[in-house]
């Protein structure tokens, strides 16, 4: 008996600490996460003829939300935007992007990985990585980085992305420091922002996305702060 008690003790010690172990590696957010259409869409970027001096738009689907050569009258334009993706899903798919030798990247990404709780510090290293892997496979290739855009609870439409306007704030503060890698920063926010600090209502459909009156405020910023020439 005493032995089958021994034997019990550290069958239940090793259960727990393989217990222990197996949620110290479960992560609390998904870095894996590809949205629905993401490998039909890289595809399709894949299979796109490439152009002389091309300039890429990559981001999310704030990027993909406009046509981004009539609306900057850009027949070179490029729009690399996947609904829903997040910044592995940019670098996973950013040896496109860097094949084409463009011209101009301009990058908008971000929202989507504080939605889904990936730490500040992880999507910061990404930025990192997307400028060391464009600057190491295009040399000729200028760098432009947005900061991100406000967003607004009071639409009520996109919880998880809301409540969480100090990641967005301290990320762009991070953004504005990239000046620093000879990249070109962009601060979008100021432009989309309220008297409350929150997405202008009248620039956005649900709190998160643009309508085409607030394309039009970002073609302003990029044609008057001279970023298309």
């Amino acid at each position: 008996m005493i032995i089958n008690n021994k034997f019990f003790v550290i069958a239940a010690l090793s259960t727990l600490l393989w217990f222990n172990n197996a949620n110290a590696q479960t992560k609390p957010y998904d870095t894996a996460y590809r949205p629905n259409k993401y490998k039909e869409l890289v595809q399709k970027f894949n299979a796109d003829p490439i152009a002389k001096k091309e300039y890429v738009f990559l981001g999310n689907s704030i990027t993909a939300g406009t046509d981004w050569s009539k609306l900057l009258n850009l027949p070179q334009a490029k729009n690399r935007g996947i609904s829903g993706d997040i910044t592995f899903g940019v670098l996973e798919r950013l040896q496109e992007v860097i094949d084409r030798k463009p011209a101009k990247v301009f990058i908008l990404i971000g929202i989507n990985d504080i939605s889904r709780n990936i730490p500040d510090s992880l999507i910061l290293k990404n930025y990192k990585k997307m400028i060391s892997r464009i600057r190491e496979g295009s040399k000729k290739t200028q760098i432009y980085f947005y900061t991100m855009l406000p967003v607004n609870a009071s639409f009520e439409k996109f919880k998880n992305h809301y409540g969480k306007d100090e990641h967005i704030l301290y990320l762009n503060e991070e953004i504005r420091k990239l000046a620093a890698k000879n990249v070109t920063i962009i601060d979008l926010y100021p432009h989309f922002l309220d008297e409350q600090n929150r997405l202008k209502a009248e620039l956005t459909k649900d709190g998160l996305h643009l309508i085409p009156a607030g394309y039009q405020v970002w073609a302003e910023v990029l044609n008057k702060g001279g970023y298309l020439k």
